[in-house]
């Protein structure tokens, strides 16, 4: 599938979502990418997973935020990768270092750099760790076995629209509970 076969078919897997994430992360080896580029070299030609282009172009078409979180311990041949590919310029943030967090790390210096709250981010990595611990922090996090690709959107985008009703029924809870006679300081006086 071609990447503009497969942008137009992000396009319409995102117009079936009322709301989308202010911001899709990223992580680039064996996600963006099918190889770790720490067993790379610099003068390679890199590739990307076959849906991966297309699906970032449909988001900068839809004026959806895109950044990289990634663990490797070689930022500059992964830097050059993006360069090479021609989609460094993509990204809002780029967190490209070793580190043992599991990518809290990442995502602190992405929050304080784009300011988008960690409930309105979407994130893609190949890692169970990663996944599982930056879904603590509160963002909807996606599990990829074969890279990035169109159901993997999908499942993410549909997985971030329940995360979202969660939130607003909690809201609504909670505004309910506050409103009950009682329930405030002020009402106790």
């Amino acid at each position: 599938m071609g990447d503009e076969k497969v942008k137009n078919e992000a396009m319409e897997i995102m117009g079936l979502f009322q709301v989308l994430p202010r911001l899709i992360v990223f992580d680039l080896d064996y996600t963006i990418w099918p190889f770790y580029c720490e067993c790379r070299s610099k003068r390679e030609m890199p590739s990307l997973y076959p849906h991966a282009r297309g699906i970032l172009y449909a988001l900068k078409d839809k004026g959806v935020d895109v950044a990289v979180a990634s663990r490797s311990p070689t930022a500059d041949i992964a830097n050059t990768y993006l360069d090479k590919l021609g989609i460094k310029s993509m990204f809002v943030a780029k967190e490209i270092f070793s580190s043992w967090t599991h990518k809290t790390d990442h995502f602190q210096r992405i929050n304080q750099r784009t300011g988008v709250p960690y409930n309105a981010m979407l994130f893609f990595d190949d890692e169970d760790r990663n996944i599982e611990t930056v879904s603590k922090m509160g963002v909807t996090s996606i599990l990829v076995r074969n890279g990035v690709n169109l159901a993997a959107l999908r499942e993410g985008l549909s997985k971030f629209s329940q995360n979202l009703a969660k939130i607003d029924r909690n809201k609504q809870k909670w505004l309910k509970f506050s409103q009950k006679p009682g329930s405030s300081e002020r009402d106790k006086e």
